[in-house]
């Protein structure tokens, strides 16, 4: 599972996905769309990757989707995710 898991992770528009899904909360595709600057199809297509990978779970609401990080992750993956996550926000303070 780790290696599906490293495998969904290590594209840009889905790393930066799970950056904003990181707050816990619920977002819409078309939030996720705006915030990674990517098409709805293209959204859709990574957020289907993620969600193969088991690392969300989305809900549907009338004509939208609604996705977020999948509350039952096994540890060690959660821990991982985190880690990975940690590190893009450790780039970004040094970017800036």
């Amino acid at each position: 599972m780790i290696l599906t898991v490293l495998n969904a992770l290590s594209e840009p528009t889905r790393l930066n996905a799970m950056h904003v899904l990181a707050d816990h909360g619920e977002h819409c595709v078309c939030e996720l769309m705006e915030r990674c600057s990517a098409t709805q199809s293209r959204m859709s297509r990574h957020m289907g990757v993620l969600k193969s990978a088991g690392l969300v779970i989305d809900r549907r609401d009338a004509q939208w989707v609604r996705y977020r990080i999948n509350p039952d992750l096994p540890a060690d993956v959660a821990a991982a995710v985190e880690a990975i996550l940690a590190c893009r926000r450790n780039q970004e303070r040094k970017a800036a």
